[in-house]
């Protein structure tokens, strides 16, 4: 397969202005050491600085660079998918506008996609320069959190410094606050030759951080979100109809037990309560009602995981005609 560049690399931005002019002449003096074709795309998240023009200024007499603007801020995942459908490089970087990241790991990065056969390569901020208590301490927990849940033995899921194949950002979707799960997404696409890199990692030169003590809240509830889309998207009754039918048991059981209770101490001439007297018929007879709806639920789900247009859409490798 032809590709029009060897090299693009993806750099999504919010007022970044500062260290701009900055980044571009890092990348160009070392890809440009390499020999590569390359491009630069910047992704201007609805900056309010001077972001954009100080972008067109770069790019004038320069077609290797080039830029896309929003007119609002909608956040990292959006910049990434509008550069991914842009890119059209062989092997496609991402990497954070503020100077913390190194254009010096590209080439390596390059080499581990083109020659070793990866799908992608995260980087790995082995020695951050953030605080430890407020970046450090729960970055560990929200990455062992993902490793355990993800299958996917990386070290720092939500490093912004990234090599992917082409074929890899084509094939999936990035929305919501999902670029941070990109390796899983890439995963669950089939493309599963997924590796590391230890990185440099920079103290921010200019600004200030854009994210704050809540995107590992975020983060969690995505992953938990993607994990499940993943593992039941394509069969919702396997969730909704196993958890529906469990429920529909456990109130039934619990219903049957209270009355035959009930008719052996009345048999017995024993002290005995009416069934809708005891608590715990009306926690069974809600159990047997959630039972029912979940199951519903399920169905439902199911028939519109069936007519969807997106059941039929899968990732294929290769064909023979």
């Amino acid at each position: 397969m032809g590709y029009a560049k060897d090299l693009s690399i993806i750099i999504p931005l919010y007022n970044e202005e500062e260290s701009l002019g900055e980044l571009l002449a890092w990348i160009r003096s070392v890809t440009n050491a390499q020999g590569y074709n390359y491009e630069v795309i910047f992704v201007d998240d609805g900056s309010t600085d001077g972001s954009w023009a100080k972008i067109k200024e770069m790019a004038e007499g320069d077609d290797r660079v080039k830029g896309i603007s929003f007119r609002r801020n909608y956040g990292k995942s959006a910049a990434l998918y509008h550069g991914f459908d842009k890119a059209c490089g062989r092997v496609v970087v991402t990497m954070d506008a503020d100077l913390q990241d190194s254009p010096e790991e590209i080439p390596e990065m390059y080499k581990m996609i083109v020659e070793d056969g990866y799908d992608v390569v995260s980087g790995w901020k082995q020695h951050r320069k953030d605080n430890k208590v407020t970046k450090n301490l729960p970055s560990k927990l929200y990455n062992a959190t993902a490793r355990m849940i993800t299958g996917i033995k990386l070290h720092d899921m939500n490093c912004g410094l990234k090599a992917y194949r082409n074929e890899v950002v084509k094939n999936i979707e990035v929305y919501g606050e999902m670029h941070r799960y990109i390796p899983y997404l890439a995963k669950n696409a089939g493309f599963d030759k997924i590796t590391e890199k230890p990185v440099h990692h920079q103290k921010r030169k200019f600004g200030k951080s854009k994210f704050g003590m809540e995107r590992f809240v975020n983060g969690f509830l995505d992953l938990l979100s993607l994990w499940f889309l993943s593992v039941f998207g394509m069969k919702p009754m396997h969730f909704f109809g196993f958890t529906g039918l469990l429920m529909f048991l456990i109130g039934f059981v619990m219903t049957v037990w209270i009355i035959v209770a009930k008719l052996v101490h009345q048999a017995r001439g024993l002290v005995y309560r009416a069934v809708t007297d005891q608590p715990l018929f009306y926690l069974a007879l809600l159990a047997v009602m959630l039972g029912v709806v979940l199951f519903l639920a399920g169905f439902i789900c199911e028939m519109i995981s069936r007519n969807s247009q997106e059941r039929n859409l899968y990732n294929v490798k290769e064909t023979l005609d």
